[in-house]
């Protein structure tokens, strides 16, 4: 499978500090793709290598099917807000915008005017950015990332420091851009429960390494409400189930099965294994919150 970005083993070493190392990620055109992890997980320094803005220590990644220097030829395809948006507080919206086509070359007519409706800033005028609250100089940042058109756009906390509504609006905006553009997103994020409101795909990061990379619906799967039965026997345990009419089951390993219908029936699927022979070592209804699966796969509190 082609994919728009992929990784391999790329290694950010600072003096004896790992800070990423030897992660392999993986993201298809049209991904929202979530790096998820604790601050100081490398989330940071592992996006600032993928936007050309520091150097692997080893290891290497495929942009557009190009690799090695030539994978560098193609980062004018990529719009990044990572740490600080670089705005100039003293201007307006629009004149940071401008200043930011000249620099890329940008000159298509209009096109200042159209990120400012796309970001929500078209009515700010001659207001400058140092009197915008910080909803809107994120949202400005963003403006700056679109400037060229990028098929890819990275972003580094967009919604960190946001209140409610000025994460909802962010939300909002970046689905848009996705659905009606197809720009793909890389967003990193501490917050799992929110990101999973928009991401498409998943990186879970811990001390520098990749845990996990999964679908949302392998995420939700994981974290949805089921019955976890623990059995002797579990192909003669899926039979049972299929006699049952119960299908949405998973067979997790050799003494594990997960029931994701009939929640209220365990009694009934006890009984009816007990009748065919199937030894229940264990049978309970488990639930388990975003947050909570992100913890326990890292091991511990959460460093917000």
């Amino acid at each position: 499978m082609e994919y728009l970005l992929s990784t391999n083993g790329l290694t950010k070493q600072f003096g004896r500090h790992k800070a990423v190392n030897a992660v392999n990620i993986h993201i298809r055109q049209g991904d929202i793709y979530g790096v998820i992890g604790r601050n100081g997980a490398g989330k940071t320094t592992l996006l600032k290598m993928l936007s050309g803005l520091a150097i692997p220590t080893e290891g290497d990644f495929s942009l557009f099917g190009q690799t090695g220097k030539v994978a560098y030829r193609y980062m004018s395809r990529i719009g990044t807000l990572i740490e600080a948006p670089g705005i100039y507080p003293n201007l307006s919206a629009s004149e940071n915008l401008k200043l930011k086509c000249l620099a890329m070359g940008v000159r298509k007519k209009g096109i200042i005017e159209d990120i400012l409706i796309t970001v929500g800033l078209q009515n700010t005028g001659k207001k400058k950015v140092k009197n915008f609250s910080l909803g809107m100089k994120q949202r400005l940042g963003i403006a700056l990332a679109l400037v060229g058109d990028p098929d890819l756009v990275i972003l580094d906390e967009p919604i960190n420091g946001l209140d409610p509504q000025g994460i909802a609006e962010v939300r909002e905006m970046l689905s848009k851009l996705n659905r009606e553009k197809n720009i793909t997103f890389i967003i990193s994020s501490h917050i799992l429960e929110e990101l999973s409101k928009i991401a498409t795909n998943y990186g879970i990061i811990h001390d520098g390494e990749l845990l996990q990379e999964m679908t949302r619906e392998e995420l939700l799967a994981k974290c949805s409400e089921r019955i976890e039965l623990k059995t002797n026997d579990t192909r003669k345990a899926c039979t049972v189930l299929d006699e049952m009419g119960i299908t949405k089951y998973k067979v997790v390993d050799v003494n594990t099965i997960q029931i994701f219908e009939r929640l209220n029936d365990s009694g009934d699927i006890t009984m009816a294994l007990a009748e065919n022979g199937v030894k229940t070592m264990g049978i309970s209804v488990k639930d388990e919150a975003l947050e909570d699966y992100y913890l326990n796969l890292t091991g511990g509190a959460a460093n917000v």
